[in-house]
């Protein structure tokens, strides 16, 4: 839709989390003009970045009882997107070849993005709108308005109004645990990625890992340096695989899908394999959680669907007063963070207006049908890496911000390729310089380097 012409008016919002999402969305609506207050319950900004080496009391995360932690960071972890692509338009994830505390590399380890997080936070000064140690427990519509209830650790709950409510609580804390026949009653150990930190509880096991995209290829690299054997299963590959792979240790081993555990310790895989494990690592993604929001049944979440949302930001009936910044998987992540609540920003000050909510149902609808019809299981209705680039330019233009650069999703995509192709290698060996030249030619046209873009591209090979 085209901008509107009504009057621009400042909301009084709540941001639920600190992390990358909760810091730009603060950012953007505050641009626009409204008063923010954010809640985040750890003692810092970063959210999933802040790396922690304490993990959930129950290693599969079932127990709705154990001790939580927020974060999915393992110590080995790196970016699987390039610097350039991640970070926010205006403020460039430049590698810090003069600070040795820091991690200049292509692909940096996650110590350097919480370095980046927080550099966005200074540089914004965005933590002056933040409450940190304090939890939300409910969010809820009163009379046109949302009431927010918090509390800090240990104290007493404080409920307050607000115009309107962005979720930015993320995805990467309620873990999801994929079905195995006979998996309750295998003997050995079970844990999920989310719990996962560093190798060492696994030296001298055989390990069955579940899942091979970019966690489950990192850690069972990762766990392949201590363990006698490590076995891969892998939903993506065909019924019959089974490949010896000779990186890093020569102990690692690709598979189908798992048939069945059984009560000796044994995994039988559907290729006919049998392997008798000491643990088994699920790398089987996670679960989209709101447990503090109450809207009467409306917002419900079904096979990883959160349904109703319009875009992937707006439940219509809701809208705009509640948003979502942050639902969709894909890999310009922190540019979508930015167009996402720049949009949000202006539905919420008058300046652009969505379509009714019935029109929003319909388009809802007509998504899903697309779907349906292409064969994608309703688990992947928010993965929108293949589309991400049409996705976020058609954002841009109903907030009339500028559209995404062809480069971002030319390095994404194509590191995502050889992700696939040489998981162990993609990070350090790549084949796309034109597209680093390119992006920091574009840094340097708006002055958002103060080097010569040689400067980055020499000292980075």
């Amino acid at each position: 839709m085209a901008p509107a012409q009504n009057p621009i008016t400042s909301k009084h919002v709540a941001v639920i989390g600190a992390g990358a999402a909760g810091i730009i969305t603060s950012r953007e609506l505050r641009r626009e003009g409204h008063s923010v207050v954010v809640y985040e319950r750890e003692k810092q900004v970063g959210g999933l970045w802040v790396y922690t080496p304490k993990s959930d009391s129950d290693p599969l995360s079932l127990d709705p009882t154990r001790s939580k932690v927020h974060s999915s960071i393992y110590e080995s972890l790196r970016t699987n997107v390039p610097r350039e692509s991640m970070g926010v338009r205006d403020f460039p994830f430049l590698p810090r070849f003069d600070d040795e505390s820091r991690d200049p590399r292509r692909y940096p380890n996650h110590r350097e993005v919480l370095a980046y997080i927080q550099d966005f936070a200074r540089e914004f000064k965005i933590e002056e709108m933040i409450r940190f140690e304090t939890e939300v427990v409910r969010v809820e519509p009163v009379d046109g308005k949302w009431r927010v209830q918090s509390k800090k650790s240990g104290g007493f709950l404080k409920d307050e109004i607000y115009d309107a409510v962005v979720v930015c609580n993320g995805h990467y804390t309620e873990p999801n645990i994929t079905h195995i026949p006979g998996k309750k009653s295998w003997p050995g150990k079970q844990i999920h990625s989310h719990n996962y930190r560093v190798p060492d509880p696994f030296e001298n096991e055989v390990v069955v890992v579940i899942g091979n995209f970019a966690s489950g290829a990192d850690i069972s690299r990762d766990i392949a340096k201590v363990a006698k054997e490590v076995h891969i299963a892998s939903r993506a590959k065909e019924p019959h695989t089974y490949e010896k792979i000779s990186v890093p240790q020569n102990n690692l081993w690709m598979h189908s899908e798992i048939d069945t555990a059984h009560d000796d310790g044994s995994i039988v895989f559907k290729n006919g394999k049998v392997v008798f494990a000491d643990s088994i690592v699920y790398c089987t993604g996670y679960k989209y959680n709101f447990p503090f929001l109450e809207t009467n049944g409306y917002l419900r979440i079904d096979e990883k669907r959160v349904e109703p949302l319009y875009k992937h930001v707006f439940p219509p009936a809701l809208a705009p007063g509640l948003s979502f910044v942050g639902v969709p998987a894909m890999g310009i992540v922190f540019v979508m963070f930015e167009i996402q609540s720049k949009w949000v920003s202006a539905v919420l000050s008058g300046r652009v207006t969505l379509p009714s909510p019935e029109k929003m149902i319909e388009d809802i609808n007509a998504w899903y049908a697309s779907l349906d019809a292409l064969g994608i299981p309703k688990r992947h209705t928010h993965t929108i890496g293949r589309i991400q680039s049409e996705y976020l330019n058609w954002v841009a233009e109903e907030c009339g911000c500028e559209l995404v650069e062809r480069w971002r999703g030319q390095e994404v995509d194509g590191g995502y390729l050889r992700l696939v192709a040489h998981p162990e290698t993609y990070r350090d060996e790549w084949d796309d310089d034109e597209l680093i030249e390119e992006a920091y030619k574009d840094f340097s046209k708006k002055k958002l380097i103060s080097f010569d873009p040689t400067y980055y591209i020499e000292n980075g090979k």
